[in-house]
């Protein structure tokens, strides 16, 4: 279908009543949301709305709208915007996620806006067909990127329960599930005995656009560079930063950056070793890092890493199950980053 009107240039106050929250805290226990600015708080007995509304914030987090499904309680910290004749609250919804709140602030400290600021603001709206189409769109994107999220959310809950039964506990020398046929104690190792472990050496800035092979950071995403010092099979740590620890299976040439850590020569199974590493590291850098200090690895807290081992074939075993379940879980993020980016895109293509 073919939309062919103008948009037309409206106060919000026109498409929408802005409604205020109130204290919950004299009602009962029930089954009615009552929500904050940051989302669900609890539930109640009574409602303020029995239509759908849009949630904004009056004070503190004031640029995170909420789609209110009725019948809900806001506080009175945040607004509820109801719709007009002629204006689709879930149209309204969309429209909230690409105005520029902060702009809006009317404090000097806590965050804050007002009724009065809220209705003069300007925007183009088209005809309530067009808006209708517009928004069931959109929602059924949302739709799709929540289906995406939870299939992500429950892999990653399968591969932490998997990792605790397939992995010996503190003090133990099997694991609790095992394949069939293996029944030997495992082996504790130093990481540094069953891999060569070195850095790479280039700045950060390193990167180059459109470059021929990847470059690995301390950040989680990879880079390109047109110069490679590695050859995989190989894992990569990330040894400083926010994302401290942070690995990558890393195949074919590539390089690094001096402060990411690079993993070659395996002599056990990699894929087991890499989620053996994810185990063990995390713990091992919160005992060694400083209160206020931002955490790091030095070369010999991986060298000296403990780590338990069981046969190769075992290992092998374990490792191909724990690989195909990552790259399930690699692909359903993919998928959420990309339909991320498809929403971002049509927010800012399709809104005047």
């Amino acid at each position: 279908m073919t939309f062919l009107r103008y948009w037309e240039r409206k106060e919000l106050n026109n498409i929408l009543k802005i409604n205020s929250g109130r204290d919950y805290k004299q009602l009962n226990s029930g089954n009615i949301p009552v929500y904050g600015t940051g989302g669900y708080m609890l539930s109640v007995n009574d409602k303020l709305s029995d239509t759908d509304a849009v949630g904004i914030g009056r004070k503190g987090t004031i640029d995170k709208p909420l789609y209110l499904k009725a019948p809900f309680w806001t506080v009175d910290t945040l607004f509820y915007c109801t719709s007009k004749e002629n204006s689709d609250v879930k149209f309204i919804y969309l429209l909230f996620q690409i105005i520029n709140w902060k702009r809006y602030d009317e404090s000097t400290g806590v965050p804050s806006l007002s009724k009065n600021t809220i209705s003069n603001i300007k925007t183009y709206v088209p005809k309530i067909k067009e808006q209708d189409h517009i928004s069931k769109l959109f929602f059924s994107l949302d739709n799709t990127l929540q289906l995406h999220e939870r299939k992500y959310e429950e892999l990653a809950l399968i591969k932490k329960a998997l990792l605790q039964k397939l992995f010996p506990k503190n003090d133990e020398v099997a694991p609790e599930v095992r394949y069939k046929n293996f029944n030997d104690a495992w082996e504790q190792r130093k990481l540094g005995e069953v891999a060569h472990i070195e850095t790479g050496k280039l700045d950060a800035n390193a990167m180059v656009e459109n470059g021929k092979y990847d470059f690995y950071t301390s950040g989680i995403k990879k880079y390109r560079i047109d110069i490679p010092a590695f050859k995989g099979p190989a894992i990569t740590i990330a040894g400083n930063g926010a994302t401290v620890g942070y690995m990558h299976l890393a195949d074919g040439e590539f390089n690094a950056y001096q402060r990411t850590y690079v993993l070659t020569k395996f002599l056990a199974n990699r894929h087991f070793i890499f989620s053996e590493i994810g185990n063990k590291l995390p713990r091992k850098i919160q005992q060694e890092s400083r209160a206020g200090n931002i955490p790091y690895i030095v070369m010999d807290m991986l060298t000296d890493l403990q780590l338990f081992l069981p046969s190769i074939a075992e290992q092998e075993k374990v490792g191909e199950l724990l690989n195909k379940l990552n790259s399930l879980i690699t692909l359903h993020h993919r998928k959420l980053e990309k339909l991320k980016q498809l929403k971002k895109f049509l927010l800012q293509n399709m809104f005047i």
